[in-house]
């Protein structure tokens, strides 16, 4: 079961590492579309003042002599950021993963879905795409003919009916969640959906040849992979909004 957990933990993850990304690149365009201000005194690239020489001469810079004025000195500085402990950093993470997966208070389950499957799908449809397209020609390959390639599909169906059912059971009670770390229920599933998958291996020895299996199998075609990136997982339920 264990080779199962690799795929489910990558969609999970892929969920909050692209918010990351999102929000980071996010954050980029502000600062890059926000103008200097002309007015800030302390940036080293401000205009100098105009030289009492060139434009006739500046009786005021002319009286002091070009010195500093009295009071002058260097420029201030903030005291650097206090270092964050493994709480705090972790608690900012939860902070994160809490305003990316979760359910705002007046936020329907189809504008939850609107705003976060396109995400999903950013992260994990090329992918999805390499495995189909992979798929397909290891059972070329290893001689699979279209009926055995229909039956597999049926299978993997009912696979799929059961692994959304599962998850969708484990969101609604809490099991799976977003506002709190909850490392035992995430493993809890993962685990259980390891399980459901790997009842696709006896599916599939059920319908292939024990040489077109092992055939597929030293291609490096990995059938867990396919069926976790390639599952209908816009049909999950949204999480219930925060508990206030």
């Amino acid at each position: 079961m264990k080779r199962w957990i690799g795929p489910g933990l990558a969609v999970i993850a892929a969920l909050a590492a692209g918010w990351l990304w999102r929000d980071n690149r996010r954050l980029r365009a502000e600062l890059a579309a926000r103008a200097p201000s002309a007015a800030d005194p302390w940036r080293a690239d401000a205009a100098a003042a105009p030289d009492a020489d060139a434009g006739g001469g500046n009786r005021l810079t002319a009286i002091l002599g070009r010195r500093k004025l009295a009071g002058s000195g260097p420029r201030p500085t903030l005291d650097p950021p206090a270092p964050e402990s493994r709480l705090e950093r972790r608690l900012r993470r939860q902070e994160r993963t809490a305003e990316l997966l979760g359910r705002g208070p007046d936020e329907s389950e189809a504008d939850y879905k609107a705003r976060v499957l396109p995400l999903l799908d950013l992260m994990i449809g090329g992918r999805r795409a390499e495995v189909v397209d992979l798929r397909r020609s290891v059972e070329e390959a290893a001689g699979v003919t279209d009926a055995q390639r229909a039956e597999l599909d049926a299978a993997f169906e009912h696979v799929y009916d059961e692994a959304v059912a599962f998850t969708n059971t484990a969101i609604a009670d809490g099991s799976l969640t977003p506002y709190e770390r909850n490392v035992t229920g995430a493993m809890q599933v993962v685990g259980g959906l390891g399980s459901i998958l790997e009842g696709a291996q006896g599916r599939i020895g059920s319908i292939l040849r024990p040489e077109q299996v092992q055939a597929i199998a030293a291609s490096g075609f990995e059938w867990g992979e396919y069926l976790a990136l390639t599952a209908p997982w816009n049909r999950l339920s949204a999480p219930p909004p925060r508990p206030q």
